[in-house]
């Protein structure tokens, strides 16, 4: 394995041949990077590095933006391409929720990944506010088609978009949060919080 190196002054990780003069993220000098071991397993590690649920949720978030302002141009701009602007509303709403179910289950399998458990306070609120807009997107999938149902299509996607908000701002602060060790933790056990961090010897 390569080694690794780490800026004091903002955390970044770098391997330490591909180490410049400045640090990448920073730009602090190459003298305040210090040596540094990951303490997550390899194989944690590679499956982190794909990035499933980051791009997964990118997916409907660009959804959840586009569909209220997709609804507000087709009622406020009739004259505007209305059979295209319709065509894209339909085939949105059509794939959102689809866009959501990957998205929750590859959050899911980020959080076992990276704490080992999926009851941890922010992520059951995350997990709960998930469905919430899910079972928004189901509804839109039914509602948004019809012409006469646009105000409620906008009401319902407004909701959506404010709940994948605050499940943004949720994310953020957990984006760089990582339990170490090699294992998911078994049906049974101690949580993470009784337990010390297991050391990862590989």
């Amino acid at each position: 394995m390569k080694e690794l190196v780490r800026c004091r002054p903002c955390g970044f990780v770098i391997e330490s041949d591909k180490l410049g003069d400045v640090c990448p993220a920073c730009g602090m000098p190459r003298k305040v990077f210090e040596p540094y071991r990951e303490r997550v397993s390899r194989n944690r590690l590679i499956l982190l590095n794909f990035d499933l649920h980051p791009i997964a949720i990118h997916l409907s978030q660009a959804l959840v933006i586009a569909i209220p302002m997709l609804v507000i141009v087709t009622i406020f701009f009739k004259q505007f391409q209305p059979e295209i602007l319709k065509s894209v509303l339909v085939f949105s709403v059509f794939i959102f929720p689809f866009t959501l179910v990957l998205a929750i289950i590859t959050g899911m399998i980020d959080g076992l990944t990276r704490f080992k458990t999926l009851a941890t306070p922010i992520l059951r609120v995350k997990i709960i506010f998930s469905l919430i807009i899910l079972s928004i997107s189901i509804a839109l999938f039914f509602i948004a088609p019809v012409e006469k149902l646009y105000i409620l299509t906008i009401v319902l996607s407004i909701l959506a978009l404010g709940a994948g908000f605050q499940l943004g701002l949720w994310g953020k602060k957990l984006i760089n949060v990582i339990l170490p060790g090699s294992y998911p933790q078994k049906k049974g056990s101690k949580t993470p919080q009784q337990t010390q961090p297991e050391v990862n010897k590989e």
